[in-house]
This record gives C-alpha cells, structure tokens and sequence, in this order.
C-alpha cells in the first residue's frame, strides 16, 4: 500500500505530525479499515522523501492512541475501532496548556513562557512507561507516601545536593503537584496569619496564591542586585516575617542574587524566630555566564530557608512535578497540621520520574537542552547587536528570555503596539507588578525564545527593527 500524504508548504506543522493527522484521519472517515497493513516506516520515508525518524514518530504515536498495531515479523496494521468518537485534540507531541497558547495572528510570538518541547525525550519517556506498566504492579494503583514516594524523594534530594548544594534528608521533601499546591500547602504549614514580603517585579502567579490564601502581601523594590534588604528592614505596618525570593534567577527581572545580598537576606531572617525565607530555584539549570551559585539554601544554617522548586521548566510543564524541602524544624508541623493530606502526583508518575532520574535520562537531557537554549540565546543576542544602541538588554546572562528597556522613553504599549502592527508579540514587564501603575520601568518589554527556532528569532527581530525604526526607516532613537 502506497499512501498519498499532501504536506502543507505554509504554516509551522511539523511533518511527522502532519503523517499523523492524515493517517488517523483516513481511519477515522473509513479510507482505511480495520486489518488494513500500512507501509514499514523506512518504505513509507522512502516514497515520502522524509527522514525514517519522521515516520517513526508518528506511527509512535498512532500506536499510542491505538489507532495502528504492530504485529511482529509482519508490520502495521489498522486496529479494529467499534466506535470512533470525535474530539478536539491539540497538536500532536507537544504539552498545550492554557498558559502556553501562542497568539494568534502574530508571525512570531516572543512568550516567555514555555519550553522547547521539540527535543523532549519522548521515546525514553514512553519507554519508561511502558516497562512500569507492564510490570503489572497493582500496587502503584494504591495510595502512596502522602510525602511522595521515598525512593523518588531521595533521588530528588541526591540531584539537589549535587546540582544545587542544597543540605537536606528525604524527610524533609514534599512531592506535589505543581508549585501553587506546595504553596497552598505551606500556607497550612505556616499558618495564614502571616505577611509576606515579594520581591516587585514578581511571578504574579506566587502572588496570587499568597493573596488567596490570606496573605498580607507587601512589595518591596528590587536594585541590580536583588530585593532591597534595607527597604524590607524598615517595612513595620505590617512587619513581614516571610519573603519570597528568586535569588538563582528571578522571574522576570533575570538577576543573580550575590553572595554579599544572600548574606543580609539571612541575617533578616535570623533576627526573629518566625522569620523565614521562601526559595523558589526559579530556572536555575540554565544559565550562560559563569558557574552556576549554588542555592540559598545549601548556605542557611539556621533553619530559616524553605526551598521550592519544579521539573515543569527542565523537563514540560505537563509533568507537574514539584517538590518543597522543609527546615527541619517544620517537618512536625508538616505532619500535623497537613500529613494527612494524599499526594497530588501519581505513584505512576512517580515512578516514571523516579527511573528517568537514577537512570541518568534527566541529566543527558539537561545537557542537551543546556546546549539547544545556549544557541538560541547566542542566536538571539547577536540579532540584538542592533538593537543596542536605542535599548538597554538585560537578563542575558541566565534563564529563556531578555529585557529591553528603550532609552527614548517610549512606553512598553507603544513598544508592543508596533512590534504586534508589524506581526511580533513581545510581553511588557508591567504584567509582573503587584501594582502594575507604580511600574518604574515603563519603557522595558520582555522577548523570550525559548519556543522560537533561530529562524524565527532572526525573522522576528527583523520585523522588530522595522517597526521601532531599524533597518531602511532612519532611526529616531536617540544614541
């Protein structure tokens, strides 16, 4: 059987999910039926003039969903289907999630949020799932350690101790779902008669979790190297006894906290004894200047750090795998005030994550994509050559996205409205604001690229330089 495949020229599908769409839909309309044998992947990117990779990705993924089977020594066939219902799917071999939909109608769209999902590990993943369930362990159907499973909570704290110098035991690891549980779940921990002190510009989702749960919340201005100790010293109506920090990379800024303004965090948090810090390691695995600072917490010898942190920016969002390590001396307030609760993460899951640790997969994985981000990073900084001379670029030296702040004073709606005229969505940093009116930094928009190929970077900052007065237009930024 020959199979005619009309691939699209435009638009960004790639060709392996384009053989998967056109295959499922051919089952589903009735153009193949059930027994029906399907070309081997080789012959098929033969007569497609594709790599045999592409082919095998999407069969991969026929066979997942059970539209195809693989009869051994014989081949593919299609699968006998009773009853075929239609719905709604998104883009085959990608996480989607709310969060993460681009925008539409934009040639190029600079979110800072997201990942490169293109050289996730889908195979190993799949591999991995596969051996767990056909172990027939019904166990990992029960109700597991609320805590997490322990085995997966020491190979998180083996990984954090030697990637991020962070001194804890398994005991004092949490495994949750995602970051806004851990920081609902701390919320119960701590008690919600607490005032909270952010760093401003902040990530706003931590806020709003904080503001939900009861929080006072004060904002405290940032310098170039972090959250303004001195300001949070002289906040006394309300005092804060908790700050959240990013001190490996905070989001959105893009500052590495020094050595010197961890210290004074520190002291702050020792002056009082319910006085702690909250450490989100936001995007910590990726940074492009320098050793990587090891985090806060690996240096606090008080008790005072509780340490938070996420797989969804180092392996997909879509995991929503997070884990919270306890001082030690909140671990019975753990098991007293909210033990009780079941984890939110599967012991499947668990499992799987468990193996693509202690297997070694998570670290060739962080080491490609250390790689792939370091390419696009140098991609997208060189076609900011140009830019230089009307912005000041900041945030290059760590994370997936940079600030420009225009020197000529124009505001960051005036900044978006031409990028989004000439196709390019770019993000203004006021977003990240508790108080988006009291922003100082009114002329500075984020570009992340974490999604965008170098292509794409170099169309978009080209559309960029035309739409702000680069390019054949004569410049009228000031130099």
């Amino acid at each position: 059987m020959e199979l005619i495949i009309p691939f699209a020229s435009q638009g960004n599908v790639p060709m392996y999910e384009q053989i998967y769409q056109h295959i499922k839909k051919e089952i589903r309309q009735g153009g193949l039926r059930a027994g029906d044998k399907l070309p081997s992947t080789r012959v098929l990117a033969d007569h497609l003039k594709v790599s045999r990779s592409t082919t095998q990705m999407a069969y991969e993924q026929l066979l997942s969903e059970g539209y195809i089977e693989a009869v051994p020594c014989r081949g593919y066939f299609v699968s006998a289907i009773e009853e075929l219902i239609q719905v709604n799917e998104p883009p085959m071999g990608r996480f989607v999630t709310e969060e993460e939909t681009g925008e539409e109608g934009f040639v190029v769209d600079f979110s800072p949020r997201g990942i490169d999902l293109d050289s996730f590990p889908f195979n190993t993943w799949r591999k991995i799932s596969k051996n767990i369930l056909v172990d027939d362990n019904k166990a990992l159907f029960l109700n597991g350690d609320p805590q997490g499973e322990y085995p997966l909570r020491e190979a998180i704290r083996s990984y954090l101790h030697s990637a991020r110098g962070v001194r804890c035991s398994a005991d004092q690891i949490i495994v949750g779902a995602g970051n806004e549980y851990l920081l609902m779940l701390l919320s119960l921990i701590l008690g919600q008669e607490r005032v909270i002190a952010m760093e401003n510009p902040t990530y706003k989702q931590a806020y709003r979790v904080f503001a939900g749960q009861g929080y006072s919340v004060v904002a405290i201005p940032m310098d170039k190297q972090g959250i303004q100790v001195d300001q949070l010293k002289r906040c006394q109506s309300p005092e804060p006894d908790l700050a959240y920090v990013m001190p490996s990379h905070q989001h959105p800024m893009g500052i590495v906290m020094p050595v010197k303004r961890r210290q004074e965090l520190l002291a702050w948090a020792y002056e009082k004894e319910q006085r702690y810090l909250i450490e989100d390691d936001y995007d910590s695995e990726f940074r492009y200047k320098g050793k990587p600072i090891p985090a806060l917490q690996g240096m606090d010898r008080g008790g005072k750090v509780i340490y938070i942190g996420t797989f969804s920016q180092s392996i997909a969002p879509a995991i929503r795998i997070g884990f919270l390590v306890l001082p030690q001396g909140l671990v019975q307030k753990y098991k007293t005030k909210a033990g009780f609760y079941a984890s939110t993460v599967s012991r499947i899951d668990q499992n799987i994550l468990y193996q693509f640790l202690t297997e070694g997969h998570y670290e060739r994985h962080l080491n490609r994509m250390r790689s792939i981000y370091k390419s696009k990073h140098d991609c997208l900084m060189g076609e900011l050559k140009a830019f230089e001379g009307a912005f000041n670029i900041t945030g290059e030296h760590a994370g997936l996205h940079v600030l420009l702040a225009h020197r000529g004073g124009w505001t960051e709606e005036e900044l978006e409205k031409r990028a989004a005229r000439a196709g390019v969505k770019v993000y203004g940093l006021s977003q990240y604001f508790i108080h988006p009116e009291h922003n100082p930094f009114s002329s500075t928009v984020i570009l992340g690229y974490a999604k965008l190929t170098e292509k794409e970077m170099r169309i978009g900052c080209g559309l960029l330089r035309e739409a702000w007065g680069f390019g054949e237009r004569k410049d009228p930024f000031p130099s």
